[in-house]
């Protein structure tokens, strides 16, 4: 394919993710309810249809990245064999951590397991049995097997591209099956469902986001929590994301993912010690026990016999397991791009281990915290329930200080909303540009800027419920990304196949 090395673009993933991004927007702007509607029923009938694919998929890339891992071709680096990682190693945990899932964290890291404590699978909810659950589930939803699916895409392009010369793309990732025709329609339709998922996503997270530090800065500040500060919120928002771009992933996004792991560990450390501590510790030690039985029990589980139970299945876990392999091209490309030189066992353990070890550390203390608020004075659920964004900002004015530290949860939330915006503009600007890994400057400020503007629209017409519309359509995206991620495993242990035969 040629590219213009000023412009470079791939004109049919370009034009046609821009035209089906566009044509949605309006859709659901014009017609909100309806919209709105049809892409929950279509999300409904994907999880009723197909969550035996999903479970069974997401078990598979887990166990499919730990295979390689320990096999031959785990000793294979990607990219030349005397090659030596681009970023530190610490550097490293931070950007995919930060682009991988930290906003979440940071924003469900309270309500997560209060929603799980009071409205548990299989248990009564608000009982000691359902207080014991709440941690394990949510280790459940945001730990190995999110990560696994990472794992499977971001080892995959990072193979195919840096040790195999292929274009840095998703549809690099199909050379084996499709050949020289990933370079036709065939790679362009890949692509183009990479990006339009990408997007969907990202403008949603950006209009969600703004939601939820407006409704943080009207807690503390008596701010008006309207529409007005929202769209401010996200100029402000883009404005910094934007910037960042510009400066490139060894400037502005390494620089902000390594501040905001700072931030973060801070205001972790001040709740463990400062909160009650030792539940937490207690917490953190039987969360992992029952996230080991969590993991053996409904790692397959749908809920078939039991009514309540399979409806909890489908809200929660098909639509993670949803969630994240919509996320998987944009989270897959951002961790590929910055692990060329990393032997793939350690890039398979790191990404698997670390940030869910984290994640584990980070829901026992904040969750752990409010779980024993609830039990003891009953101050957290009902606040939850009233509203999800300002559950972290109840437990911190439990605690001393709570002036400075929820400025400081305010602060982080911010700067994980920079990173993840940046980050997944980046990714769009690479796939939108046939796989450049340094497209253009401006090209980096169109889409940045042009994310941002599609949230503050949605956001301006719609609200939450456009948001949520977005959303549900970005989740159904997972349907097909999940048989292609089935064909993509297939085509990266062809190809290390193929490696470990020429290296002997």
């Amino acid at each position: 394919m040629r590219q213009n090395k000023h412009l470079a673009i791939s004109p049919p993933v370009f034009l046609t993710s821009a035209g089906v991004l566009l044509a949605l927007i309006a859709f659901v702007i014009i017609d909100t309810a309806r919209a709105s509607a049809l892409f929950a029923d279509a999300l409904d009938g994907i999880v009723s249809s197909f969550g035996w694919l999903y479970v069974s998929a997401v078990a598979f890339y887990v166990a499919f990245a730990v295979w390689i891992s320990l096999s031959r071709a785990g000793e294979l680096r990607l990219g030349r064999d005397d090659e030596k990682p681009e970023f530190s190693t610490l550097s490293w945990f931070a950007m995919l951590f930060s682009a991988g899932m930290g906003i979440g964290l940071v924003f469900y890291g309270v309500a997560e397991p209060m929603m799980h404590y009071r409205s548990p699978p299989s248990v009564d909810g608000q009982s000691a049995e359902a207080a014991r659950m709440a941690l394990p589930i949510t280790f459940f939803h945001w730990g190995i097997h999110a990560w696994g699916i990472y794992v499977l895409v971001a080892l995959a392009i990072a193979f195919f591209a840096y040790r195999k010369g292929l274009p840095f793309a998703l549809r690099s990732c199909f050379h084996p099956l499709l050949g020289e025709r990933v370079h036709g329609w065939a790679g362009h339709s890949i692509d183009i469902l990479a990006v339009v998922a990408t997007l969907f996503g990202l403008a949603t997270s950006l209009g969600l986001g703004a939601m939820q530090i407006s409704a943080g800065l009207a807690r503390l500040f008596g701010v008006h929590h309207g529409l007005s500060t929202q769209l401010i919120i996200i100029a402000v928002v883009t404005a910094v994301a934007t910037l960042s771009l510009v400066t490139g992933i060894k400037g502005g996004i390494r620089r902000l993912s390594e501040l905001n792991l700072g931030l973060a560990t801070l205001l972790m450390l001040f709740v463990l010690f400062v909160g009650p501590t030792t539940f937490i510790i207690h917490s953190l030690v039987e969360g992992v026990g029952g996230y080991v039985e969590v993991i053996v029990t409904r790692t397959l589980r749908l809920g078939l016999f039991s009514a309540p139970e399979e409806k909890w299945t489908k809200a929660w876990t098909l639509f993670y397991w949803g969630w994240w392999i919509a996320w998987a091209p944009f989270v897959g490309m951002f961790i590929a791009r910055i692990s060329r030189g990393r032997r793939i066992r350690e890039f398979v353990l790191g990404v698997l281990l670390v940030p869910t070890a984290v994640g584990v550390v980070w829901f026992s203390v904040f969750g752990g915290t409010a779980l024993h608020l609830e039990r003891t004075s009953g101050l957290i659920g009902d606040a939850v329930a009233a509203d999800v964004s300002t559950a972290l900002y109840v437990v911190l004015e439990q605690l001393p200080l709570a002036g400075v530290t929820s400025v400081l949860a305010a602060l982080v939330v911010a700067v994980f909303f920079v990173t993840s915006s940046d980050s997944a503009s980046f990714v769009v600007d690479m796939l939108a540009s046939g796989g450049e890994p340094n497209p253009p400057a401006w090209q980096r400020v169109f889409w940045a800027t042009g994310e941002g503007a599609c949230a503050a629209v949605l956001l301006y017409a719609g609200g939450k419920k456009a948001l949520t519309a977005l959303q549900a359509a970005s989740v159904s995206a997972g349907l097909p990304l999940c048989i292609l991620l089935l064909a993509m495993a297939y085509c990266l242990a062809v190809g290390l196949r193929r490696e470990l035969r020429e290296a002997k």
